[in-house]
């Protein structure tokens, strides 16, 4: 399992609701909006690298309000 945190930049105004529509895509394990550089901070994990990449580009970069994401995978060192 991949396990990434995917940090969302937003339209001013619109984190929240970014952040409750983001919370119901299947493979989002959390979805807060947060203060700082980025408005959102959303928990993804998924079966293999690819399916990460289907779940941003397909179901999270579609959601209206966002205006860019970072994808940060996790590694175990």
């Amino acid at each position: 399992m991949i396990h990434a945190y995917i940090l969302i930049q937003t339209e001013v105004g619109k984190a929240a609701v970014v952040a409750q529509q983001i919370s119901g895509i299947a493979g989002v394990t959390s979805s807060e909006d947060v203060t700082g550089p980025y408005d959102v901070i959303v928990r993804a994990e998924a079966s293999s690298v690819d399916e990460l990449g289907k779940l941003v580009v397909a179901k999270v970069q579609s959601v209206s309000g966002i205006t860019r994401t970072l994808t940060c995978p996790v590694v175990n060192l």
